[in-house]
C-alpha cells in the first residue's frame, strides 16, 4: 500500500493543504467550548446581556471561518484522491497490458476487473477520508485533553485515561479487520468470476437447461462471502457502541466528580460546561475515527491487492532485435515444447516444421489438438517451454514485442470487434489507413457489402462486442480489418467457421491473390479450408501426426484421411 503512494507526489500541494485547513478548523472549533464556558462565567451569571451578544457573535464567526475552511479542506482532499485514484488506473492499466498471456491466465479476468474498479474505490475513498481526517481527529482529541488541563488539572486525567482506552479498543479493531477484508476482496473476485461466466456463457446454460445449478452455485458463493461480510462487519460494528460506551461512562464520571468541585469553589459551572463539551467534541471525533479506521482498513486491504499486481512484472522479457532478414524460410520451428501454466503435461510436444515465405499452411486437427496453441507461439502470445521458434532466421525471443506483431495480421477464433464506427475498428491495424486501403480489404475478406449496405457505409456504429453484426459478418469484417495493416505473416485461427463454404472459398482465393501475398496459416477443423494449402500440418493431442499437401496426406496420414473421409461423407466432394 505504501508504494501507491507515491502516485500523490503530483498532489502535494493538496495532500498539505487539505490537512492544513483542517487543523485550522479543529483550531477555531477547540475555542468554542471556551467561549461559552467564559459566556456562561462573565455574562449569564453576572446578567451582563452585552456580554453574551458579543460572545454569541464570536461563536457566529467560527462557525463561519470553519465552515470555509472546511469547505476548503474537502476540495483538496477530492482533488488529491480523484487524481491519485486516475494515476493509478492508468499505471495499473497499462501493467496489465505488459503482462504475458500466461500472466494474465494466472492472475484471472475477474481479479483484474475487481482490483481496477472495486479495490482502486476502495483506496480512493481511504486518501479521501485520510486527508481530511488522519490528522484532523487526533489533533481534536488530544486537543481537547490539553485544553481540559488548561481547565482543570484533575479532571484532565479523565480524558488522559479515557482516550487511552479508546485508542486501545480502535488498535485492537484495525488488526483484525485489515486481513479480514482482504479476504472479503477475494471472495468478491471469486462471485465476480461466476457473474461473468454465467453472463457470458448464458446461452449455453439455457441450451443444457442448468439455470438452478448455476444458480445454486451462485448462491452458494453469495451467501459465503455474506457471511464473511457479516462476520468482518460484525466486529467493525463493535467500534461505535465499545467506544460510546467509555466515553459515556467517562462523561458521568466527569460530571459526578465536577459537581463536588463545583460545590467546594474550586470549579465554575461554565468550567464544567467547557469540560463536558470537550468530551464531547472527542465522541464525535472518535466516531468519525471510527468510521477513518473501517475506511483505511478496507483500503489498506485493497491497496495491498493493487500494489500485488502493479508489482507483476511480465514473466515474457522483451527482446532487442527490431531488424527482419528476408530469408527464404520465414519460419521454422525446432523442436518446440509448450506447456500451460499449472498443467502436468505439454499442450505442444516436439513440434518441428519450416515454412518458406508466401507459402499457404494449413494447421488442422481435433478439439484441443493444440492448433491455436502452434500459432500462439509465432506472435509470441506464449513462450516454449523447450525448443525454438525462429522468424528470419532469429528465434521470436530476441525481437522486440512491438516489432515482432507489427509483422503479423492475427485474427483470433471468437471475433471481436469494438464499439466505435467500423472505420475506427478498421485501423486498428493501421491508425493512417485511408477509405481506400479499408474497402481493398474489406473486398479480400468478402465484407465489402456489409459495409456498403449500411446507411453510413464506415461511419456505421458497432455496438460493444459487435452485436448488432450477424457470427459471420463479425468473421468478415475481423479478417479485413487484420488485412489492413498489410501484414507479412497471416494467421486466421478457425476464423471462417461461420462462413459458408462458397464465402470461406472466394475468400481464401482472394487472399491468395494478393499483391505480395502474406504468408498464411489457416486452423481449420474443415479439410475443404485447408485442402489447397502449400503444406498441411495435422495435430494428435499435441503432437505431429503429418505434414504434407492434402493427397500426400490421404495417402500416408491415417488421423487426416479420417477427418477427410468424415466430412467428405457430409458434404460431398470438395
Amino acid at each position: 500500500m505504501r508504494k501507491l503512494l507515491t502516485y500523490l507526489k503530483e498532489y502535494k500541494k493538496e495532500t498539505i493543504f487539505g490537512p492544513l485547513f483542517k487543523l485550522l478548523e479543529a483550531s477555531f472549533e477547540l475555542l468554542v467550548p471556551l467561549v461559552i464556558a467564559s459566556m456562561i462565567d462573565k455574562g449569564i451569571t453576572a446578567g451582563d446581556r452585552t456580554y453574551v451578544l458579543k460572545m454569541c457573535g464570536v461563536l457566529v464567526a467560527l462557525c463561519f471561518i470553519g465552515f470555509i475552511t472546511a469547505v476548503t479542506a474537502q476540495y483538496f482532499a477530492a482533488k488529491a484522491a480523484a487524481g491519485f485514484a486516475r494515476k493509478v488506473k492508468r499505471a495499473l492499466f497499462a501493467n496489465i497490458q505488459s503482462l504475458s498471456f500466461s500472466d494474465m491466465d494466472r492472475v484471472g479476468t475477474s481479479a483484474m476487473i475487481t482490483r481496477m474498479t472495486s479495490d482502486i474505490n476502495q483506496v480512493q475513498q481511504g486518501v479521501n477520508l485520510t486527508i481530511r481526517l488522519v490528522l484532523r481527529s487526533p489533533f481534536v482529541v488530544f486537543g481537547a485533553m490539553i485544553m481540559a488541563f488548561t481547565i482543570d488539572f484533575r479532571q484532565a486525567m479523565i480524558f488522559v485515561v479515557t482516550i487511552i482506552m479508546l485508542f486501545a479498543v480502535v488498535a485492537a479493531i484495525m488488526a483484525f479487520n485489515i486481513p479480514g477484508y482482504g479476504r472479503i476482496q477475494k471472495g468478491l473476485d471469486k462471485l465476480l468470476g461466476l457473474t461473468r461466466e454465467n453472463h457470458t456463457g448464458v446461452r449455453v446454460i439455457r441450451a443444457f437447461g442448468l439455470e438452478n445449478k448455476e444458480k445454486e452455485e451462485f448462491h452458494k458463493s453469495n451467501n459465503e462471502l455474506m457471511k464473511l461480510q457479516e462476520f468482518v462487519g460484525g466486529v467493525s460494528a463493535l467500534m461505535n457502541p465499545v467506544t460510546f460506551v467509555i466515553l459515556n461512562l467517562a462523561i458521568a464520571y466527569l460530571i459526578y466528580k465536577s459537581a463536588f468541585l463545583v460545590n467546594n469553589g474550586e470549579l465554575t459551572r461554565g468550567q464544567v460546561v467547557a469540560l463536558y463539551n470537550y468530551m464531547s467534541q472527542i465522541l464525535i471525533e472518535l466516531i468519525k475515527l471510527a468510521n477513518l479506521v473501517i475506511t483505511i482498513t478496507k483500503a489498506i486491504a485493497s491497496g495491498d491487492r493493487v500494489q500485488e499486481l502493479l508489482e507483476l512484472k511480465s514473466s515474457m522479457q522483451d527482446g532487442d532485435d527490431e531488424t527482419f532478414e528476408n530469408t527464404d524460410t520465414q519460419i521454422e520451428f525446432k523442436d518446440a515444447c509448450m506447456r500451460y501454466a499449472g498443467d502436468s503435461e505439454d499442450s505442444l510436444e516436439h513440434v518441428s516444421f519450416d515454412v518458406k515465405r508466401g507459402e499457404k499452411i494449413g494447421v488442422i486437427g481435433g478439439t484441443g489438438s493444440g492448433k491455436s496453441t502452434l500459432i500462439n507461439l509465432i506472435p509470441r502470445f506464449y513462450d516454449v517451454r523447450e525448443g525454438a521458434v525462429l522468424i528470419d532466421g532469429k528465434d521470436v525471443k530476441n525481437y522486440k514485442l512491438e516489432a515482432l506483431r507489427e509483422k503479423i495480421g492475427i485474427v483470433p477464433q471468437k471475433a471481436v470487434l469494438f464499439h466505435g464506427t467500423i472505420r475506427d475498428n478498421m485501423r486498428w491495424g493501421n491508425a493512417g489507413a485511408t477509405d481506400e486501403d479499408i474497402y481493398e480489404a474489406l473486398k479480400i475478406a468478402q465484407a465489402e457489402e456489409i459495409v456498403r449496405g449500411k446507411e453510413n457505409g464506415l461511419d456505421h456504429m458497432v455496438s460493444q462486442g459487435g452485436k448488432n453484426f450477424s457470427g459471420g459478418q463479425k468473421q468478415r469484417l475481423t479478417i479485413a480489418r487484420a488485412l489492413v495493416k498489410k501484414p507479412e505473416i497471416l494467421i486466421l485461427d478457425d476464423s471462417a467457421s461461420a462462413l459458408d463454404f462458397l464465402t470461406d472459398k472466394n475468400l481464401r482465393h482472394a487472399i491468395a491473390d494478393m499483391e505480395n501475398a502474406p504468408t498464411t496459416f489457416i486452423v481449420s477443423q474443415r479439410t475443404s479450408s485447408v485442402h489447397d494449402c502449400d503444406k498441411i500440418i495435422v495435430l494428435d493431442n499435441g503432437a505431429v501426426a503429418g505434414i504434407g499437401t492434402h493427397d500426400e496426406l490421404l495417402s500416408c496420414c491415417e488421423l487426416y484421411k479420417e477427418i477427410y473421409d468424415s466430412q467428405y461423407k457430409q458434404e460431398g466432394a470438395v
